[in-house]
């Protein structure tokens, strides 16, 4: 009876160990997509497991043995280790797909490169040119060539050589007219086929309209003279040297644009932004977590977030915010915000300054005497003023429980304070007739400082 049991169960255990190592070599030898059949075939398990159970019970009536047809405990441990491994498997697959970079985990053997063959294409200067890609970096140059070309290589994770070259063998890029424009990207490859990715190094002509849509990789965009529109799902956009708009939408990556002459909007989701040497203006809507950097934009930038609302109607300097600092320096024009939970710094401003922002310090710096008004509204923090002895203003201040500490004193400013700790400073200074300085917050203190 013993053994009549013992063979049962090691039919059970065989037959799962089998058809889970053959699922595993399936997938990792012909690109079986276990999502698909876990999701569609798995009443098959209950089928077999029925079947197997039936011929046990069928064995322990001829054998005298009814106990030998129970589940027992350790196929119930076996069925749930295979599943788990399943699923791991499964899991990887799909992080592999969405997660941008090379995980630690890797089922798919090694990398093995191979070039690209593909033949260039006459079209016209002002072709409008799109470039689709899946998996695998972008890099666009313009050329003085009224022409196509791509080079690159397509990249295969296999446990072989020759496994790699005969999942390569269909993979290439194609170049197709697509009604009045042309459209560049790969062919023979299964969507979401994580083993394979395409690099492509793209020329294109100079004056051609471009727009670039990547899934995971980076994108680099040099030269052009024409507009550049990119979409990226997943990876890193540069773009620089280029001679018109450039427009970017980001889901997860960091962006680098320079030297550019028009106008840059980024928009969407992701890591660092670095844009600088800008003839136009720069708009920047989205949550990118930074450092947010700006250098030298002609025309200005706006900063739209769920947290932040910046003007800055020019920039010869720098902005930058990053780790609960947000940084202003040489704006000559008007300065619009809008934030809360920064340390705002804003120096040597010359236009307008409108500041409201809660729970983070606000810290203004002037060189040289201001000639627009300034307004300052905190909450729960302090605000720091900085001028030059010589400036003329006329101000209102309010502390809320703080108190006011300036360095200038006329006889034309007047401070007072009340018994629950609110202080107010009120007059004007200089002999000239000044800006409006309207600085209001509570829980934390006003200072006004003299340049040094």
């Amino acid at each position: 009876m013993a053994r009549s049991r013992q063979r049962s169960s090691g039919i059970f255990t065989g037959l799962v160990l089998l058809t889970v190592g053959a699922l595993l070599l399936l997938h990792n030898y012909r690109g079986l997509e276990l999502g698909d059949v876990l999701l569609h075939w798995w009443p098959l398990a209950l089928i077999f497991l029925g079947l197997i159970k039936l011929y046990e019970r069928t064995v322990a009536r001829r054998s005298d043995d009814p106990d030998s047809a129970r589940i027992s405990g350790g196929e119930i441990l076996l069925v749930i280790g295979m599943i788990t491994l399943l699923s791991a498997v499964v899991a990887v697959d799909y992080a592999k797909r969405t997660i941008p970079g090379r995980l630690p985990i890797e089922f798919s053997g090694d990398a093995y490169p191979f070039d690209l063959d593909v033949a260039p294409m006459s079209v016209p200067a002002n072709a409008r040119i799109t470039v689709r890609g899946g998996h695998g970096e972008i890099s666009v140059r313009a050329s003085d060539s009224p022409e196509i070309r791509v080079s690159g290589k397509k990249n295969v994770h296999a446990w072989n050589e020759s496994d790699a070259q005969r999942r390569a063998g269909p993979v290439s890029v194609e170049i197709v007219q697509n009604g009045g424009g042309y459209e560049i990207h790969p062919t023979g490859m299964g969507a979401g086929d994580s083993r394979i990715s395409i690099d492509m190094d793209i020329q294109v002509p100079k004056k051609s309209v471009l727009t670039l849509r990547n899934e995971q990789g980076d994108i680099t965009v040099s030269d052009m003279a024409t507009p550049v529109s990119i979409t990226s799902a997943s990876g890193d956009v540069e773009v620089r040297d280029t001679g018109s708009d450039v427009s970017i939408e980001m889901h997860k990556g960091d962006v680098k644009v320079s030297d550019t002459k028009g106008d840059i909007k980024i928009s969407g989701k992701g890591g660092q932004v670095d844009v600088a040497s800008a003839t136009g203006s720069f708009t920047l809507d989205g949550e990118f977590y930074g450092p947010i950097r700006a250098d030298k934009v002609a025309k200005g930038l706006r900063f739209i977030s769920q947290r932040t609302d910046l003007t800055l109607t020019s920039l010869t300097g720098h902005m930058e915010a990053s780790s609960g600092n947000l940084e202003i320096a040489d704006a000559p024009g008007d300065i619009a915000l809008r934030t809360n939970r920064y340390s705002v710094t804003i120096e040597n401003a010359t236009g307008k300054v409108n500041v409201d922002n809660r729970d983070g310090d606000v810290t203004l710096r002037f060189s040289a005497p201001p000639k627009e008004d300034i307004g300052v509204t905190d909450t729960n923090a302090s605000i720091s003023l900085t001028l030059p002895e010589s400036a003329n203003f006329n101000i209102l201040a309010d502390c809320h429980s703080c108190d006011i500490d300036s360095e200038f004193s006329a006889d034309s400013l007047k401070k007072t304070s009340t018994e629950s700790g609110d202080s107010h400073l009120e007059g004007s200074y200089g002999k000239d007739r000044g800006p409006k300085i309207t600085l209001k917050t509570s829980y934390g203190a006003i200072s006004i400082r003299k340049t040094s």
